[in-house]
C-alpha cells in the first residue's frame, strides 16, 4: 500500500504528445529534428529521392519535414522509375493551403534545359536534338525540351530544297543566339559544317594543280555553267566544258546535288577563281572519226543551230559541220537559211572540205541533187525565143532577176519590160515575189547566163506609131512636168513626148504650164530612140514648122545583145488586139 503511494503517477500521465518532456529536454529533441531537415526556398530546383510510386503519383523526400507528391505524368520518360531513384524538382510552394510541399519536375526540367541552353551558348558546345517539324523559313528543333528555331539557311552550306527529309531526325546543332524576353532560341547546323569545311577548304587549295581530277557535288545552275562544290571550295564549270556535243542548257545533262568527276583546268593566283572542265576527260570525238570520212562522203546528221550565214549539222557530238547557205540552193540568190532547214531536223550532206587537224568541215546539201544547168535538156528547153514564167526574186537599178526553177535564173533588163514607157526602176513595173512572163532573148550555159525579155511577148508598136505620129502631125496633148530645159508631154496611147522651152510659147506669148491640155506638132519622130518632139508654137507659127523629113531607109540590124528583140518577129497585124487597135489608131489619124 505504501509502494503505490510512492509511485509519481503525475510525471508518468501526460494530457497530449510531447508534454513529458521537461523544457531543456524538449529543446534538446528539437535541436537533434532540425539537423535531420533541410532549408529550402522556392522557386529553386534541388534533388529529391523517390520513396514511393503508384499509379497516380510519385512521393518524393527532399529532406524537408513533409514529402513532396508530384503527378506521375512528369515521369513519362522514365517509364522505370524506382523507390530509391534520384531526380531534380523544382519546388512551388514550401505549404500549400493543405500544408503540402508541392513540387513539379516538369518547370525543373524547364530550368535545367535553360540553365544548359546558356551554358551552351557561353561555352559553345555542341547540342544534339530533334527536329520536330517544318516551319516558315526553317524547322523547329528540339533541345532539352526546349523548342528552337533553325533558319533554312543555317541548314548546310548548301542551298536546302526540301527540309522535309530532316523531320524526325537527329541532328547537332549550336545555340548562336537567345532572345530572353520572348524565349526565342535560333541554333545553327552550318557552323559546324563550316568548321570542318575550313580544314578540307584549306588543304584543297594547298595542293591544286591544273589537270587534277576531283570530285564534286552541282551546287548550283545557271544558263552558262553549273557551280561545283568541291568541298568548301566552289567552281565554275561552263556549259562549252560540259560536253564535246552542243548543249543549251546544263539541266539537259546534269541535275542539282549530282556528284560529279571534274578536272581543273584554271586557277587565278588567290585561288578565288576556280574553272572545271568535264568533257576534258573524255576524248576528242574528232579523234575516233572513221578513216574512210573525206571529201565527196556523204555523211548524216542532226541540225543543231541555224544562224544568217548558214546552219550547222552535227555528225556525233562534238562533232559538227558548216552548211553555208550558198550550200544550201544551187539557186544564185541567197535566201535566209530557215527556208531550208530547221534546229533539230535530220539531214544527209556531202562534205566538202575537212581539216581534221583544226577540227573544221564544210558540207553541203545542194550536191545531193544535179545542177539544173549541166542537165542535158537545159539547151532545148530554154533556147531562144522559147517563152516562160517565173518568179522576181530580185530588183536592181538595171534590171529584175527572175527565178524560173530552183537553180536557173535570168536577166530582164530594165529596158525589155516595156515598149512605151520610160522606166527608171524595176520597182516601177514589178515588185519581188510577182509573177512575170518572158521569152528568152539569149543563152549562155558555159557562163551561167540567161538574157530573158517581157516586152518582147508583144509586137514592137513603134512600128505603127511611126504612121500615127509623122512629123507635121498635130495632137492633143497635156503637159505633166516642166523644168528649165523643156516639158515632158503626155500623148495618145501613152506615150511621151517633150517640147523645148521656146516651144511651150502660146500665141499671147505666155508660156504653157503644168497641166494644161493643147495641140502640139510633131516637129521630130525616132523609131529607134523612142523618142518624139513637139511643138506648140509651131501651131501657129508657120515659120516654125519644119519641112518634113523623108523616112530615113532601115539601117541593117545589127547583132543585139543580151535584152534585145527575138530574131523572128510576126507582125502587128498578126495578133488580133493590136491589129483592132492599129485600125482605131488609123481610123482617128483619117478624121
Amino acid at each position: 500500500m505504501s509502494n503505490k503511494e510512492d509511485f509519481n503517477w503525475d510525471k508518468f500521465e501526460t494530457k497530449g504528445f510531447g508534454e513529458g518532456y521537461t523544457s531543456a529536454e524538449r529543446a534538446e529533441m528539437e535541436k537533434l529534428y532540425d539537423q535531420t531537415l533541410t532549408e529550402i526556398s522556392e522557386k529553386e530546383v534541388i534533388k529529391g529521392t523517390v520513396v514511393g510510386v503508384n499509379d497516380k503519383d510519385v512521393i518524393i523526400n527532399i529532406g524537408f519535414k513533409s514529402d513532396g507528391l508530384v503527378p506521375r505524368t512528369e515521369f513519362r520518360d522514365l517509364p522505370d522509375l524506382k523507390i530509391g531513384d534520384e531526380v531534380e524538382l523544382f519546388i512551388e510552394e514550401q505549404e500549400n493551403a493543405l500544408g503540402q510541399l508541392v513540387l513539379s519536375r516538369k518547370k525543373a526540367k524547364m530550368v535545367r534545359a535553360w540553365q544548359d541552353i546558356e551554358d551552351a551558348l557561353e561555352f559553345d558546345n555542341v547540342i544534339e536534338g530533334l527536329v520536330k517539324r517544318r516551319t516558315k523559313g526553317g524547322l523547329i528543333v528540339d533541345i532539352y525540351g526546349v523548342e528552337a528555331f533553325l533558319p533554312g539557311s543555317q541548314i548546310d552550306v548548301k542551298p536546302i530544297r526540301d527540309f522535309d527529309v530532316y523531320v524526325g531526325k537527329k541532328m547537332e546543332v549550336k545555340v548562336v543566339k537567345i532572345n530572353h524576353a520572348n524565349d526565342n532560341v535560333v541554333v545553327s547546323h552550318k557552323v559546324l559544317i563550316e568548321k570542318d569545311l575550313e580544314k578540307q577548304k584549306a588543304e584543297i587549295l594547298n595542293n591544286l594543280e591544273k589537270g587534277q581530277v576531283l570530285e564534286g557535288v552541282i551546287k548550283n545552275m545557271t544558263n552558262f555553267g553549273v557551280f561545283i562544290d568541291l568541298g568548301g571550295v566552289d567552281g565554275l564549270l561552263h556549259i562549252t566544258d560540259i560536253s564535246w556535243g552542243r548543249i543549251n542548257h546544263p539541266e539537259e545533262v546534269l541535275n542539282l546535288d549530282d556528284k560529279v568527276q571534274i578536272v581543273v583546268l584554271d586557277f587565278d593566283d588567290d585561288k578565288k577563281r576556280i574553272s572545271l572542265g568535264m568533257k576534258q576527260l573524255t576524248a576528242h570525238p574528232w579523234d575516233s572519226l572513221s578513216a574512210e570520212l573525206e571529201v565527196g562522203s556523204k555523211v548524216k546528221g542532226k541540225i543543231v543551230n541555224v544562224a544568217d550565214y548558214g546552219a550547222f549539222l552535227e555528225l556525233a557530238p562534238g562533232v559538227e559541220g558548216l552548211i553555208h547557205v550558198s550550200e544550201m540552193s544551187w539557186s544564185q540568190h541567197l535566201r535566209n537559211p530557215a527556208d531550208f532547214v530547221k534546229v533539230g531536223d535530220e539531214i544527209e550532206a556531202v562534205v566538202l572540205t575537212l581539216d581534221k587537224e583544226d577540227r573544221k568541215m564544210s558540207l553541203g546539201i545542194k550536191q545531193l541533187t544535179e545542177d539544173p544547168w549541166t542537165k542535158q535538156d537545159m539547151v532545148t528547153k530554154y533556147a531562144v525565143s522559147t517563152k516562160h514564167k517565173g518568179v522576181v526574186r530580185n530588183l536592181t537599178n538595171f534590171g529584175l532577176f527572175l527565178e524560173l526553177e530552183e537553180g536557173i535564173d535570168g536577166l530582164v533588163h530594165v529596158s525589155d519590160l516595156s515598149w512605151t514607157k520610160k522606166i527608171k526602176h524595176p520597182s516601177e513595173y514589178v515588185k519581188v515575189g510577182d509573177e512575170l512572163e518572158v521569152i528568152v532573148l539569149e543563152l549562155d550555159v558555159d557562163n551561167r547566163r540567161l538574157a530573158l525579155g517581157h516586152k518582147q511577148l508583144e509586137e514592137n508598136p513603134w512600128d505603127t506609131f511611126e504612121g500615127i505620129f509623122p512629123v507635121g502631125s498635130v495632137h492633143k496633148c497635156t503637159v505633166v512636168s516642166k523644168n528649165d530645159k523643156g516639158a515632158v508631154l503626155e500623148l495618145p496611147y501613152g506615150l511621151e513626148g517633150f517640147a523645148t522651152i521656146k516651144n511651150l510659147e502660146k500665141e499671147d506669148g505666155s508660156q504653157v504650164e503644168v497641166g494644161e491640155s493643147l495641140d502640139f506638132r510633131v516637129t521630130e519622130f525616132s523609131k529607134d530612140d523612142k523618142r518624139i518632139v513637139l511643138s506648140h508654137t509651131a501651131t501657129f507659127k508657120e515659120e516654125a514648122i519644119p519641112a518634113a523629113k523623108p523616112a530615113a531607109k532601115k539601117a541593117a540590124p545589127k547583132k543585139k545583145a543580151a535584152g534585145t528583140e527575138p530574131q523572128e518577129k510576126s507582125t502587128l497585124g498578126d495578133l488580133d488586139a493590136l491589129s483592132a487597135l492599129k485600125e482605131k489608131m488609123e481610123g482617128g489619124d483619117k478624121k
